[in-house]
Protein backbone atom coordinates (compact mmCIF):
# COMPACT_ATOMS: atom_id res chain seq x y z
CA UNK A 1 0.00 0.00 0.00
CA UNK A 2 1.09 3.41 -0.73
CA UNK A 3 -0.05 5.91 1.39
CA UNK A 4 0.92 9.71 -0.01
CA UNK A 5 -0.16 13.62 1.64
CA UNK A 6 0.11 16.79 -0.08
CA UNK A 7 0.94 19.87 1.48
CA UNK A 8 0.54 23.43 -0.18
CA UNK A 9 3.34 25.85 2.32
CA UNK A 10 4.16 29.22 2.83
CA UNK A 11 6.49 30.74 5.23
CA UNK A 12 5.92 27.46 7.81
CA UNK A 13 9.68 26.66 9.42
CA UNK A 14 8.91 27.02 12.73
CA UNK A 15 6.41 24.24 12.24
CA UNK A 16 7.32 22.45 8.84
CA UNK A 17 10.22 19.82 10.50
CA UNK A 18 8.05 18.44 13.08
CA UNK A 19 5.45 18.39 10.17
CA UNK A 20 7.70 16.44 8.01
CA UNK A 21 8.98 14.20 11.11
CA UNK A 22 5.78 13.22 12.33
CA UNK A 23 4.20 12.25 9.37
CA UNK A 24 7.07 9.66 8.35
CA UNK A 25 6.68 8.70 11.98
CA UNK A 26 3.34 8.17 10.68
CA UNK A 27 4.07 5.45 7.93
CA UNK A 28 3.42 7.88 4.83
CA UNK A 29 6.11 6.86 1.77
CA UNK A 30 4.81 10.01 -0.66
CA UNK A 31 5.19 13.49 0.19
CA UNK A 32 3.68 15.93 -2.96
CA UNK A 33 4.77 19.31 -1.82
CA UNK A 34 4.08 22.81 -3.31
CA UNK A 35 6.41 25.57 -1.81
CA UNK A 36 4.21 28.88 -1.94
CA UNK A 37 7.07 31.18 -2.10
CA UNK A 38 8.34 30.89 1.36
CA UNK A 39 11.19 33.43 2.64
CA UNK A 40 11.75 32.24 6.10
CA UNK A 41 13.82 29.57 5.15
CA UNK A 42 10.85 27.25 4.40
CA UNK A 43 12.30 26.19 1.15
CA UNK A 44 15.74 25.05 2.16
CA UNK A 45 13.84 22.46 5.04
CA UNK A 46 12.23 21.10 2.00
CA UNK A 47 14.51 20.83 0.01
CA UNK A 48 16.71 19.27 2.20
CA UNK A 49 13.82 17.17 3.10
CA UNK A 50 13.63 16.06 -0.76
CA UNK A 51 17.16 14.88 -0.50
CA UNK A 52 15.92 11.76 1.55
CA UNK A 53 15.79 8.25 0.04
CA UNK A 54 13.26 6.61 2.78
CA UNK A 55 10.29 8.02 1.21
CA UNK A 56 9.27 9.78 -2.01
CA UNK A 57 9.22 13.51 -2.06
CA UNK A 58 7.68 15.61 -5.11
CA UNK A 59 8.41 18.96 -4.50
CA UNK A 60 7.40 21.85 -6.12
CA UNK A 61 7.67 25.59 -6.62
CA UNK A 62 4.45 27.97 -7.24
CA UNK A 63 5.67 31.44 -5.89
CA UNK A 64 2.08 33.21 -7.08
CA UNK A 65 0.01 33.93 -3.68
CA UNK A 66 -3.58 34.27 -4.95
CA UNK A 67 -5.39 31.92 -2.88
CA UNK A 68 -4.96 29.10 -5.64
CA UNK A 69 -4.72 26.72 -3.09
CA UNK A 70 -7.96 24.78 -4.85
CA UNK A 71 -5.93 24.14 -8.19
CA UNK A 72 -2.70 23.31 -6.66
CA UNK A 73 -4.42 20.84 -4.20
CA UNK A 74 -6.01 19.35 -6.72
CA UNK A 75 -3.50 19.07 -8.86
CA UNK A 76 -0.93 17.90 -6.10
CA UNK A 77 -3.81 14.97 -5.33
CA UNK A 78 -4.10 13.72 -8.94
CA UNK A 79 -0.57 13.56 -9.34
CA UNK A 80 0.00 11.26 -6.34
CA UNK A 81 -2.57 8.40 -7.85
CA UNK A 82 -1.16 9.28 -11.28
CA UNK A 83 2.40 9.45 -10.85
CA UNK A 84 3.20 7.98 -7.33
CA UNK A 85 0.17 5.50 -7.55
CA UNK A 86 -1.02 5.95 -4.25
CA UNK A 87 -3.62 3.83 -2.59
CA UNK A 88 -4.71 6.55 -0.22
CA UNK A 89 -4.51 10.42 -0.21
CA UNK A 90 -4.38 12.93 2.60
CA UNK A 91 -4.33 16.63 2.01
CA UNK A 92 -3.05 18.74 4.87
CA UNK A 93 -1.54 22.31 5.63
CA UNK A 94 1.78 22.35 7.93
CA UNK A 95 -0.20 23.38 11.10
CA UNK A 96 -2.07 19.89 10.84
CA UNK A 97 -1.10 16.28 12.15
CA UNK A 98 -3.25 13.45 11.39
CA UNK A 99 -3.37 10.91 14.05
CA UNK A 100 -5.15 7.97 14.49
CA UNK A 101 -8.02 8.09 17.57
CA UNK A 102 -6.71 4.61 19.11
CA UNK A 103 -2.47 6.23 20.06
CA UNK A 104 -1.89 2.68 19.73
CA UNK A 105 -2.11 2.63 15.77
CA UNK A 106 -0.29 4.88 13.01
CA UNK A 107 -1.48 6.52 10.32
CA UNK A 108 -0.70 3.45 7.71
CA UNK A 109 -2.09 0.75 10.31
CA UNK A 110 -5.04 2.63 9.56
CA UNK A 111 -5.12 2.82 5.80
CA UNK A 112 -3.72 -1.01 5.68
CA UNK A 113 -6.39 -1.89 7.29
CA UNK A 114 -9.56 0.32 5.69
CA UNK A 115 -11.33 -1.08 3.20
CA UNK A 116 -10.55 1.27 0.17
CA UNK A 117 -14.17 0.85 -0.55
CA UNK A 118 -14.85 3.56 1.95
CA UNK A 119 -13.24 5.98 -1.27
CA UNK A 120 -13.67 9.07 1.10
CA UNK A 121 -14.22 10.15 4.52
CA UNK A 122 -14.30 13.49 6.67
CA UNK A 123 -12.31 13.57 9.53
CA UNK A 124 -11.99 15.88 12.45
CA UNK A 125 -10.00 19.03 13.19
CA UNK A 126 -9.05 19.49 17.12
CA UNK A 127 -7.29 23.01 17.37
CA UNK A 128 -4.45 22.99 20.57
CA UNK A 129 -3.95 25.67 22.37
CA UNK A 130 -2.10 26.56 25.32
CA UNK A 131 0.05 29.47 26.91
CA UNK A 132 0.43 32.53 24.38
CA UNK A 133 3.97 32.97 23.15
CA UNK A 134 5.52 35.57 21.11
CA UNK A 135 7.35 32.94 19.43
CA UNK A 136 7.75 29.02 18.97
CA UNK A 137 5.98 26.83 17.27
CA UNK A 138 4.70 25.33 20.11
CA UNK A 139 4.97 21.31 19.84
CA UNK A 140 5.11 20.73 23.81
CA UNK A 141 3.23 24.09 25.10
CA UNK A 142 0.12 23.88 23.02
CA UNK A 143 -1.17 20.45 24.64
CA UNK A 144 -4.96 21.17 25.11
CA UNK A 145 -7.69 20.42 23.01
CA UNK A 146 -9.78 23.35 22.57
CA UNK A 147 -13.76 21.95 23.27
CA UNK A 148 -15.71 25.43 24.20
CA UNK A 149 -18.68 25.85 23.06
CA UNK A 150 -19.72 28.07 19.99
CA UNK A 151 -20.66 30.46 22.37
CA UNK A 152 -17.61 30.64 24.31
CA UNK A 153 -15.46 30.42 21.45
CA UNK A 154 -17.76 33.42 19.59
CA UNK A 155 -16.83 35.33 23.03
CA UNK A 156 -12.98 34.88 22.23
CA UNK A 157 -13.85 36.53 18.45
CA UNK A 158 -13.61 33.50 16.81
CA UNK A 159 -16.54 31.50 14.81
CA UNK A 160 -16.78 28.09 15.09
CA UNK A 161 -14.52 24.76 15.74
CA UNK A 162 -12.72 23.81 12.42
CA UNK A 163 -14.37 22.05 9.20
CA UNK A 164 -13.94 18.52 9.19
CA UNK A 165 -10.82 17.20 6.13
CA UNK A 166 -11.75 15.41 3.75
CA UNK A 167 -9.17 12.06 3.00
CA UNK A 168 -9.53 10.08 0.09
CA UNK A 169 -8.56 7.03 -2.22
CA UNK A 170 -6.26 7.82 -4.69
CA UNK A 171 -7.94 9.12 -7.72
CA UNK A 172 -6.41 10.88 -10.73
CA UNK A 173 -9.23 12.40 -11.44
CA UNK A 174 -10.47 13.92 -7.80
CA UNK A 175 -10.63 17.41 -7.34
CA UNK A 176 -9.85 19.26 -3.88
CA UNK A 177 -12.66 22.46 -2.92
CA UNK A 178 -12.88 24.56 0.14
CA UNK A 179 -9.27 24.05 1.26
CA UNK A 180 -9.03 20.47 1.81
CA UNK A 181 -12.43 20.08 3.32
CA UNK A 182 -14.68 18.41 0.39
CA UNK A 183 -13.24 16.23 -2.48
CA UNK A 184 -15.06 14.82 -5.38
CA UNK A 185 -14.69 11.10 -4.49
CA UNK A 186 -17.85 9.92 -3.28
CA UNK A 187 -18.10 8.11 0.56
CA UNK A 188 -18.91 4.49 -0.20
CA UNK A 189 -19.00 3.06 3.26
CA UNK A 190 -18.43 4.24 6.64
CA UNK A 191 -14.75 4.02 8.93
CA UNK A 192 -15.26 1.62 11.59
CA UNK A 193 -14.90 3.41 15.13
CA UNK A 194 -11.94 1.16 15.68
CA UNK A 195 -9.89 2.99 12.85
CA UNK A 196 -10.90 6.30 13.35
CA UNK A 197 -8.65 9.10 13.18
CA UNK A 198 -8.51 13.31 13.96
CA UNK A 199 -6.05 16.08 13.03
CA UNK A 200 -4.57 17.88 15.91
CA UNK A 201 -4.46 21.49 14.87
CA UNK A 202 -1.78 24.23 15.85
CA UNK A 203 -2.84 27.45 13.88
CA UNK A 204 -2.05 29.89 17.06
CA UNK A 205 1.67 29.17 17.38
CA UNK A 206 2.80 32.70 18.20
CA UNK A 207 2.29 36.26 17.73
CA UNK A 208 5.05 36.53 15.55
CA UNK A 209 3.50 33.45 12.95
CA UNK A 210 0.20 34.52 13.13
CA UNK A 211 0.38 38.48 12.42
CA UNK A 212 2.79 37.33 9.29
CA UNK A 213 0.03 34.48 8.23
CA UNK A 214 -2.89 37.38 9.01
CA UNK A 215 -0.75 39.57 6.59
CA UNK A 216 0.09 37.53 3.69
CA UNK A 217 -3.11 35.78 3.77
CA UNK A 218 -4.89 39.07 3.42
CA UNK A 219 -2.79 40.51 0.56
CA UNK A 220 -3.44 37.35 -1.23
CA UNK A 221 -6.33 37.50 -1.13
CA UNK A 222 -6.32 41.18 -2.07
CA UNK A 223 -4.55 40.24 -5.64
CA UNK A 224 -6.88 37.28 -6.72
CA UNK A 225 -10.36 39.50 -7.86
CA UNK A 226 -11.76 36.41 -8.45
CA UNK A 227 -12.63 35.44 -4.92
CA UNK A 228 -14.78 37.75 -2.86
CA UNK A 229 -14.74 36.58 0.67
CA UNK A 230 -17.38 37.69 3.11
CA UNK A 231 -16.33 40.59 5.53
CA UNK A 232 -16.75 38.49 8.23
CA UNK A 233 -14.84 35.37 6.51
CA UNK A 234 -11.95 34.95 9.46
CA UNK A 235 -8.93 35.79 7.27
CA UNK A 236 -10.44 38.95 6.10
CA UNK A 237 -11.74 39.85 9.21
CA UNK A 238 -8.67 39.29 11.09
CA UNK A 239 -6.43 40.98 8.21
CA UNK A 240 -8.77 44.31 9.22
CA UNK A 241 -8.12 44.23 12.91
CA UNK A 242 -4.11 43.32 11.91
CA UNK A 243 -4.51 47.07 10.51
CA UNK A 244 -6.76 48.45 12.95
CA UNK A 245 -3.68 47.54 15.52
CA UNK A 246 -6.08 45.68 17.55
CA UNK A 247 -5.33 41.64 16.48
CA UNK A 248 -2.75 40.88 19.24
CA UNK A 249 -5.57 41.59 21.97
CA UNK A 250 -8.29 39.67 20.47
CA UNK A 251 -5.84 36.89 19.35
CA UNK A 252 -4.97 36.26 23.55
CA UNK A 253 -8.56 35.21 23.60
CA UNK A 254 -7.59 31.76 21.90
CA UNK A 255 -5.10 31.18 24.94
CA UNK A 256 -5.15 29.72 28.36
CA UNK A 257 -3.35 29.17 31.19
CA UNK A 258 -2.33 25.26 32.19
CA UNK A 259 -4.39 25.95 35.49
CA UNK A 260 -7.24 27.78 33.73
CA UNK A 261 -6.92 25.03 31.22
CA UNK A 262 -7.20 22.24 33.42
CA UNK A 263 -10.45 23.85 35.42
CA UNK A 264 -12.29 24.46 32.05
CA UNK A 265 -13.47 22.95 28.54
CA UNK A 266 -9.90 21.65 27.61
CA UNK A 267 -8.70 18.58 27.74
CA UNK A 268 -4.98 17.66 28.11
CA UNK A 269 -3.16 15.81 24.63
CA UNK A 270 0.53 15.80 24.43
CA UNK A 271 0.05 13.40 21.21
CA UNK A 272 1.97 15.88 18.74
CA UNK A 273 5.25 15.71 21.14
CA UNK A 274 4.77 12.30 21.90
CA UNK A 275 4.92 10.59 18.56
CA UNK A 276 8.25 13.22 18.35
CA UNK A 277 9.84 12.17 20.94
CA UNK A 278 9.34 8.53 19.82
CA UNK A 279 10.67 9.51 16.12
CA UNK A 280 13.64 10.82 17.61
CA UNK A 281 12.87 14.52 15.99
CA UNK A 282 15.02 17.02 16.63
CA UNK A 283 12.26 19.49 16.59
CA UNK A 284 11.89 20.03 19.79
CA UNK A 285 15.77 20.38 20.59
CA UNK A 286 15.23 24.13 19.20
CA UNK A 287 15.29 27.57 21.16
CA UNK A 288 12.55 27.78 23.75
CA UNK A 289 9.63 29.39 23.20
CA UNK A 290 9.20 32.90 24.25
CA UNK A 291 6.26 33.40 26.78
CA UNK A 292 3.91 36.48 26.60
CA UNK A 293 4.13 37.54 30.80
CA UNK A 294 1.17 36.75 32.43
CA UNK A 295 0.33 40.56 33.21
CA UNK A 296 0.58 41.51 29.85
CA UNK A 297 -1.46 38.63 28.71
CA UNK A 298 -4.20 39.55 30.97
CA UNK A 299 -4.12 43.11 29.90
CA UNK A 300 -4.23 42.23 26.70
CA UNK A 301 -7.52 39.61 27.27
CA UNK A 302 -8.88 42.42 28.80
CA UNK A 303 -8.69 44.62 25.85
CA UNK A 304 -9.40 41.45 23.35
CA UNK A 305 -13.20 41.13 24.89
CA UNK A 306 -14.20 44.35 24.37
CA UNK A 307 -12.90 44.76 21.07
CA UNK A 308 -14.96 41.19 20.20
CA UNK A 309 -17.99 42.48 22.38
CA UNK A 310 -17.78 45.74 19.79
CA UNK A 311 -17.51 43.23 16.32
CA UNK A 312 -20.22 41.43 17.62
CA UNK A 313 -22.80 44.00 17.89
CA UNK A 314 -21.30 45.23 15.09
CA UNK A 315 -22.08 42.37 13.22
CA UNK A 316 -25.76 42.67 15.37
CA UNK A 317 -26.06 46.21 13.90
CA UNK A 318 -25.51 44.81 10.57
CA UNK A 319 -28.00 41.78 10.77
CA UNK A 320 -30.66 44.19 11.79
CA UNK A 321 -30.10 46.83 8.69
CA UNK A 322 -29.92 43.83 6.70
CA UNK A 323 -33.21 42.14 7.79
CA UNK A 324 -34.66 45.70 8.11
CA UNK A 325 -33.48 46.31 3.88
CA UNK A 326 -35.15 42.68 3.11
CA UNK A 327 -38.17 43.38 4.93
CA UNK A 328 -38.44 46.98 3.45
CA UNK A 329 -37.70 45.62 -0.18
CA UNK A 330 -41.01 42.26 0.68
CA UNK A 331 -42.90 45.78 1.46
CA UNK A 332 -41.81 47.33 -1.81
CA UNK A 333 -42.88 44.27 -3.55
CA UNK A 334 -46.10 43.70 -1.71
CA UNK A 335 -47.57 47.18 -2.36
CA UNK A 336 -46.22 47.02 -6.06
CA UNK A 337 -48.07 43.73 -6.46
CA UNK A 338 -51.18 45.07 -5.12
CA UNK A 339 -50.78 47.89 -7.42
CA UNK A 340 -50.61 46.02 -10.44
CA UNK A 341 -53.69 43.93 -9.46
CA UNK A 342 -55.65 46.90 -8.94
CA UNK A 343 -54.65 48.52 -12.33
CA UNK A 344 -55.31 44.77 -13.81
CA UNK A 345 -59.19 44.84 -11.77
CA UNK A 346 -59.23 48.97 -13.01
CA UNK A 347 -58.12 47.62 -16.61
CA UNK A 348 -60.85 44.55 -17.20
CA UNK A 349 -63.18 47.22 -15.62
CA UNK A 350 -62.92 49.19 -18.31
CA UNK A 351 -62.67 46.78 -20.90
CA UNK A 352 -65.76 45.05 -19.74
CA UNK A 353 -67.13 49.02 -19.81
CA UNK A 354 -66.21 49.09 -23.19
CA UNK A 355 -67.49 46.39 -24.55
CA UNK A 356 -70.73 46.51 -22.82
CA UNK A 357 -70.90 50.01 -24.26
CA UNK A 358 -70.29 48.57 -28.11
CA UNK A 359 -73.04 45.66 -27.25
CA UNK A 360 -75.51 48.77 -26.29
CA UNK A 361 -74.85 50.94 -29.64
CA UNK A 362 -74.84 47.54 -31.85
CA UNK A 363 -78.68 46.95 -30.07
CA UNK A 364 -79.80 50.69 -30.64
CA UNK A 365 -78.29 50.28 -34.24
CA UNK A 366 -79.91 47.11 -34.92
CA UNK A 367 -83.67 49.07 -32.98
CA UNK A 368 -83.10 51.81 -35.46
CA UNK A 369 -82.38 49.70 -38.23
CA UNK A 370 -85.62 47.78 -37.53
CA UNK A 371 -88.09 50.56 -37.25
CA UNK A 372 -86.57 52.01 -40.29
CA UNK A 373 -87.34 48.84 -41.82
CA UNK A 374 -91.46 49.02 -41.15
Amino acid sequence: MILAVTLMVRDEADVIPAWLDHHVAQGFDVFVITDNGSVDGTTALLEAFAARDDVTVDLRHDPVHRKQQGSVVTGMARDAAARHHADWVVNADADEFIVPVDRALTVRRVFEQLDPAVGAFTVPVVNLTGAMAETGAGLERLHWRDERSVDELRAAGLIAHPTANAVHVGDPSVVVVQGNHRVSVENGAPVPTALALEVLHLPWRSWEQYAHRVEVSGRAYEENPALTPSPRHHGMRDHRRLHEGVLRSVFALRFVTDDEAAAGPFTRDDTVAEVLRRAGSTALDGTPDRLVPEDEFRTLQGLGRSIATRDARIDAAEDAQQEAERNAHALREAVQFERDRAEAARAEVEAFRERRIVRIADRASDTVRRLRQR
